[in-house]
């Protein structure tokens, strides 16, 4: 058994220095991982599968196109791959422009080689099996679906019951509230437990290549098909199939999808027979179809057919205490192997706990992922989430008096009284002084009394 899990990683390092490269290559393959390396950012796209990768390890300041830029391609093909971002500079900056870019990790040169295996390890603690292709095995999905509330738990109940079934299931709900995960939730119970689980987000493959991608294709089909491909639909055979971004799929490759729903058949580009497939399909969307099918630019029938079960996830501000719930797991997550998991402080809870989160979940875990990779504190604070703060700020009542002679008149006495008369709720506490949240967190933190118990 590999000293870094279960089975046999696959790693990529893109870097222009070949001492950094042949390091990362003979320091992984000692703890028994497969790696491939790359000298820059075009060659890796000409010749990787992104999807193929457990960990993409990447420069940040290479000759033509830069890590960032490297960073952003990935993204859009293959946003679940944990991406890090490895650099000769230690500046904030850039490690701020990665985590906005969507980076999973900050690495800086010259680096341990213990640093690099504590990255690895923590990042691929929840890896499961996968093929070349992107196949996904998650029989413990249901562990993913974190969650006490009862929007969530309702969602979740529905979910498992749908599961024993064949029909397929659309699962609505904004961007970045767990579609994903209701979908690897459902494919875990029922008869196609522990079967291929295969995603395929609609709105990141170019209208010309959806087709290939879900039907695959005959050598010679088109330019460039040098040699004959399996489609989406036949890797996930037995198992589920999940269309997400459905929406932004064009209308000749809905057309064939409806066929394959009806007749349990594909056929592959540039070829002239039929293949039999056994798949359940899901589709996700955070659009309005019922919209897009007025506006035409979505098959009417193919909508009947996928909302035979619909699904509608609930945004996160509408799940209560799930945000700390899931702020826990994502500090587990981002703390380094060698040191106990991170906490949030208590006005890094209240912050976290009344913020709407319009990005919902994926807003969440870059928040908690950012403030883990920029602070130096085991206990997360309020000012560690700046763009939180400042939400809170616009979305209340200003601090008397700009001059700040208002908030002198805020004595310990006084924010004793008022947390004392609101139950601890620093949000109504801050109210009714009329002071900002983030002055009150600061006056708690200068050693005003904390909430009552």
């Amino acid at each position: 058994m590999s000293p870094l899990g279960p089975r046999t990683l696959r790693i990529a390092v893109v870097d222009d220095d070949e001492g950094v490269r042949e390091l990362m290559r003979t320091t992984l393959d000692r703890v028994g991982a497969t790696v491939d390396i790359y000298p820059g950012s075009q060659v890796f796209l000409d010749r990787a599968i992104f999807t193929d990768y457990d960990l993409i390890f990447c420069d940040l300041m290479l000759p033509g196109l830069s890590g960032i830029d490297l960073l952003l391609e990935v993204r859009g093909k293959a946003p679940n791959v944990p991406f890090i971002i490895i650099s000769g500079q230690a500046a904030v900056s850039d490690a701020i422009e990665a985590m906005k870019a969507g980076a999973t990790d900050f690495l800086v040169k010259p680096f341990r080689i213990q640093s690099l295996l504590d990255v690895v390890k923590r990042l691929t603690l929840d890896v499961a099996p996968r093929t070349a292709s992107g196949i996904w095995k998650r029989e413990k999905a249901q562990n993913f679906a974190i969650g006490n509330s009862t929007a969530w738990k309702s969602v979740l109940e529905k979910a498992k019951r749908v599961a024993e079934l064949s029909s397929t299931v659309l699962i609505r709900g904004e961007t970045g509230t767990g579609k994903e995960v209701v979908a690897k939730y459902i494919a875990s119970f029922g008869p196609r437990a522990g079967k291929p689980f295969v995603t395929l987000n609609c709105a990141a493959i170019p209208d010309d290549l959806i087709e290939s991608e879900l039907f695959g294709h005959v050598r010679g089909a088109f330019s460039g098909a040098t040699n004959a491909r399996r489609g989406l639909f036949e890797e996930a055979e037995g198992g589920t199939l999940l269309l997400d971004e459905i929406g932004s799929m064009p209308m000749a490759a809905q057309a064939k999808v409806l066929r394959a729903l009806e007749e349990f058949q594909i056929r592959r580009v540039g070829d002239n027979r039929n293949v039999a497939v056994d798949v359940r399909i899901l589709a996700a969307t955070n659009l309005d179809i019922e919209t897009a099918v007025r506006g035409q630019t979505f098959r009417d029938d193919l909508y009947y057919r996928l909302a035979v079960v619909t699904l509608l996830v609930p945004a996160l501000r509408d799940r209560g205490e799930d945000k700390l719930l899931l702020a826990d797991h994502f500090l587990r997550m981002f703390s380094k192997p060698s040191q106990y998991p991170r906490r949030l402080s208590a006005d890094a809870r209240d912050l976290i706990l009344h913020d709407p989160f319009p990005g919902n979940i994926r807003e969440l875990k870059h928040a908690i992922e950012q403030a883990c990779a920029l602070s130096a504190r085991d206990e997360l604070v309020a000012d560690d989430f700046p763009l939180l703060l400042a939400r809170a700020d616009a979305a209340g009542e200003p601090d008397v008096d700009a001059g700040g002679d208002g908030v002198r008149t805020v004595t310990p006495e006084r924010l004793q009284e008022a947390l004392v008369r609101t139950g601890g709720n620093r949000v109504e506490a801050a109210r009714q002084l009329r002071i900002s949240r983030s002055t009150l967190y600061r006056l708690l933190r200068k050693g005003h009394p904390e909430a009552p118990p």
